[in-house]
C-alpha cells in the first residue's frame, strides 16, 4: 500500500503575500513551488495531497471544458462548495475563464431534501448562472433546483471528464469580478457579494500581514467553502499567500470534532487554524468525558488559534484552556478577529500573541438606559476583536452617520480597498449600506485605543419602550438555566396586536412531560424578566428547530420570520 505524502510547510520559493494582479496569477506563482492542498477522511488520515501545480493544471482544463461548454467572461457559474480537489479545480477554473463562481451550501443535517432544494433554488434565481455544478451524490437534489429555475445542471465527473482542447484563456483585470460570495443573511432574501480580484487580493495580502506569517505556517481547517471565513480565509488565502493547508471536511468534523486537534498535533511545524466560538466549545465539552487532553494531543505548537465568524464568548474560550492547557495549548494564541463577506473578509485581526482581551462593558451603556437609576449593575464581557487590517479604516457612527469619539457604541462602519463593489442585482440593498466609499457593516461596536470591540448586530437590537435590549444578553440569561446551552435560544422582537414591540425567546425544549414544560415556561419567564424588566412572550419548541445560517450561526432574522410566518410551530401551553 503506497504511503501518501503531504505537502511540505515550507520550500524554496520566495514566499509573496497577496501581491498580485488576480486570482489566476496567484495560483500561476503558487504552482512554481512545492506547497498544496490535502484533503483527509473523517479520521484524519490523508487521502489527497493536491500540489498548487497540480490544481493549477486541473484548473485550466476545467477552463478548456467550460469554454468548451459555452461558459464566457462575466458569466456566472454555481458550484456546491464540497471541500474536495473537484470544487478546487473548478473554482480555479472558472477564474481563469473569466466567469465568475458562485460557491453555494451542501445540505446540512437540517430542513431536509425539501428545504435544500428551495434554498439552492433561491440562490440560483439571484445570481442567474448559465449552469449548475455539483457532486455526483447530490445529482437528485441539485438537479432539481437546476431543472426548477432553467438553469443546466451538470455532475462535476461528467464536467470533469470530457476532452479538454486548449484555448487561449482571456486576460483578466484586478477590476474584474472574481467571484460572488454569499454572506450570512436570510436564505429568503439572499445578497450576492460581488468581490473583484483587486479586492480580493488586498484583502488576502492583509491576512498575511495581520498574522505576521512565518515560514513554518500551516493551515489546518475544517470550515465549510460556501462561508466566506472558509472560503476566503482557508482556501483562497493559503493559495495567494502559498501556505500549504490540511482540511476535514465540515461534516466529518461534527461527527468526530477532535480530529481537528488531531490534525493539528501532527503537524511539525506551526499551525494557523480558525474556529467559530461553537467550534472550540464542542473541543472542550467532548475532552471533559476522556482521558488527560495531554495523552492524546500536542497543541504546543499552534501558533494561531483564529476565533472569528460570530461573538466571541470568553467562558468558551477559557473552557476551551481548561481542557487543553496541559496538552500545550497556550491562551495567547487566541488571534480574536472581525470580519464580514461585504469587506471580503477581514475587517479587524488581533496582533498575534496578545490573545483575548475583554473589557466589562455596563450594561446601561449597552441598553441605553439613563444612568443613575436604582437597579442592580449588570455587566457584559465585551471582546477585543483588534486593530483594522492593513488599509482598512473603521468609524463608529451615530444612527444620522455623526462620527462618535472613542468608547462611545455606535454603528460600525468601514472603508477600504478591499469593500464589495455591491450586491449583485441589488441596487436598493447596496445603496442601503455603502455611502461615499464606506460600509455600514450592521454591527454595533466601539473604538478604544485602536482596537474594535463588537457588541452586536445592529439589526438584531430589541427596542421596546425605548430601551435597546441585546438579545445575547436574553439568550444568555436563559442558558444560565439548568438544561440549556447555547443555540438552544433565540430572542427577536415582534409587535403584540396592541402594536406594541416585546420581545419573544423560542426555547428549544427536549422535554415531552406538559407539566415539566409549563415549569421550565415559568422559569424561563422569571428569568428574563430579572434580566430585562419585561414580560416576554415565551414558546417552548421542539429540538433542532432554530435555523442557522451558512457558517452555523444561529439566526435571529429567519427564526422571527418562521415563527411569525407560523412555519415554526410551539408546543401547545397546558390548559
Amino acid at each position: 500500500m503506497t504511503t501518501l505524502t503531504p505537502t511540505p510547510s515550507s520550500d524554496a520559493q520566495p514566499r509573496r503575500f497577496a501581491d498580485f494582479a488576480t486570482l489566476g496569477e496567484a495560483l500561476d506563482y503558487a504552482a512554481q513551488g512545492d506547497r498544496g492542498l490535502n484533503f483527509h477522511d473523517a479520521r484524519g488520515t490523508l487521502v489527497r495531497p493536491y500540489p498548487f501545480r497540480e490544481l493549477q493544471a486541473d484548473a485550466k482544463a476545467a477552463a478548456y471544458r467550460l469554454i468548451a461548454a459555452g461558459i464566457a467572461p462575466g458569466d456566472r457559474v454555481a458550484l456546491v462548495a464540497e471541500t474536495s480537489a473537484e470544487f478546487a479545480a473548478l473554482f480555479f477554473g472558472t477564474v481563469y475563464a473569466g466567469a465568475w463562481p458562485v460557491p453555494l451550501p451542501l445540505p446540512t443535517s437540517f430542513g431536509g431534501k425539501d428545504s435544500y432544494i428551495d434554498q439552492l433554488r433561491v440562490q440560483l434565481t439571484s445570481c442567474d448562472p448559465v449552469m449548475l455544478i455539483y457532486p455526483p451524490e447530490l445529482t437528485e437534489m441539485a438537479g432539481a433546483a437546476a431543472a426548477a429555475v432553467g438553469t443546466q445542471g451538470i455532475d462535476w465527473a461528467d464536467l470533469l471528464g470530457r476532452d479538454a482542447p486548449p484555448v487561449d484563456l482571456p486576460h483578466a483585470a484586478g477590476e474584474d469580478i472574481a467571484y460572488l460570495q454569499y454572506s450570512s443573511g436570510s436564505t429568503r432574501f439572499p445578497h450576492g457579494v460581488a468581490i473583484t480580484h483587486h479586492a480580493l487580493l488586498n484583502n488576502l495580502a492583509a491576512h498575511a500581514h495581520g498574522m505576521q506569517l512565518i515560514e513554518s505556517d500551516r493551515c489546518i481547517s475544517w470550515l465549510p467553502w460556501y462561508h466566506d471565513m472558509g472560503l476566503v480565509g482557508c482556501f483562497l488565502s493559503p493559495v495567494a499567500n502559498q501556505v500549504s493547508t490540511d482540511y476535514l471536511k465540515t461534516e466529518d468534523f461534527a461527527r468526530r470534532p477532535l480530529a481537528w486537534l488531531d490534525l493539528i498535533t501532527r503537524n511539525p511545524g506551526t499551525s494557523i487554524s480558525y474556529s467559530p466560538t461553537f467550534g472550540y466549545d464542542i473541543c472542550a465539552r467532548r475532552m471533559s468525558s476522556q482521558t488527560k487532553a495531554a495523552d492524546r494531543f500536542d497543541l504546543s505548537r499552534w501558533r494561531l488559534a483564529g476565533n472569528g465568524a460570530d461573538m466571541i464568548r470568553p467562558d468558551v474560550m477559557q473552557g476551551f484552556v481548561d481542557a487543553f492547557a496541559d496538552a500545550g495549548f497556550q491562551a495567547t494564541a487566541f488571534l480574536p478577529s472581525y470580519g464580514l463577506a461585504e469587506a471580503t473578509l477581514a475587517v479587524s485581526i488581533m496582533p498575534p500573541n496578545e490573545g483575548i482581551r475583554v473589557e466589562l462593558v455596563e450594561e446601561t451603556q449597552l441598553s441605553g438606559v439613563p444612568a443613575g437609576q436604582d437597579r442592580p449593575h449588570r455587566y457584559r464581557a465585551i471582546v477585543n476583536c483588534g486593530k483594522p487590517v492593513r488599509d482598512m479604516k473603521v468609524e463608529i457612527r451615530e444612527e444620522d452617520g455623526t462620527p462618535l469619539p472613542e468608547r462611545a457604541i455606535g454603528k460600525v462602519w468601514c472603508s477600504g480597498p478591499s469593500l464589495m463593489v455591491g450586491y449583485f442585482r441589488d441596487d436598493a440593498a447596496t445603496q442601503a449600506c455603502m455611502a461615499d466609499g464606506w460600509l455600514d457593516t450592521g454591527d454595533m461596536g466601539y473604538l478604544s485605543d485602536g482596537y474594535i470591540y463588537i457588541v452586536g448586530r445592529a439589526k438584531d437590537m430589541i427596542i421596546v419602550n425605548g430601551r435597546n435590549h441585546w438579545p445575547q444578553d436574553i439568550e444568555w440569561a436563559v442558558e444560565q438555566l439548568p438544561g440549556f446551552k447555547q443555540g438552544d435560544i433565540a430572542a427577536f422582537a415582534i409587535t403584540t396586536p396592541g402594536g406594541e414591540e416585546t420581545p419573544a425567546v423560542l426555547v428549544q425544549c427536549r422535554t415531552s412531560d406538559i407539566e415539566e414544560r409549563s415549569r421550565l415556561r415559568d422559569e424561563i419567564r422569571d428569568r428574563v424578566r430579572a434580566v430585562t424588566g419585561m414580560n416576554c412572550v415565551i414558546e417552548l419548541i421542539p429540538p433542532r428547530t432554530l435555523p442557522r445560517t451558512s457558517s452555523g450561526k444561529l439566526s435571529r432574522a429567519k427564526a422571527r420570520n418562521l415563527y411569525l410566518s407560523g412555519e415554526i410551530k410551539p408546543y401547545a401551553v397546558a390548559a
